[in-house]
């Protein structure tokens, strides 16, 4: 049954053990404004960080027990959501700051097809955070 989507972007949920390495590396290295931090014990949620991503939300879910971690290797570690991709005017100065920020960088930027430059790196928890620049 087809559904009416109400909003224009997407929000995506990251589960970690250290909401402060990935939240200074969300806000303060990539440059997502951050829009809140909410409570919700109820749900077994010590702390969940908001990041607005023009019209997505990147949520950094803090459970209040530790969790174990995801299958590593990137796109080919496993099935599932394995990275996500955000369009930047400049790929290299990107990378740069995350390079300088000691992240580690997957891909260096490369010209995936003509005209479309990409780059992959790490955020603190393992996931990919693919960056993408179209000329």
């Amino acid at each position: 049954m087809p559904r009416t989507i109400t909003k224009p972007g997407l929000d995506l949920g990251i589960v970690t053990n250290d909401g402060d390495a990935m939240l200074e590396f969300y806000r303060d290295v990539v440059g997502l404004e951050f829009e809140a931090t909410m409570k919700l014990e109820a749900l077994g949620i010590a702390r969940m960080d908001r990041l607005r991503c023009n019209d997505s939300l990147l949520k950094l879910v803090t459970p209040i027990a530790d969790v174990s971690a995801g299958p590593g290797g990137g796109i080919a570690g496993a099935t599932g959501l394995r990275y996500l991709t955000m369009a930047v005017d400049d790929v290299r100065a990107a990378v740069a700051d995350c390079e300088e920020a000691g992240a580690p960088i997957v891909w260096p930027p490369l010209e995936a097809r003509p005209g479309v430059t990409i780059a992959m790196v790490e955020d603190p928890d393992g996931n990919w955070v693919e960056f993408i620049q179209t000329s």
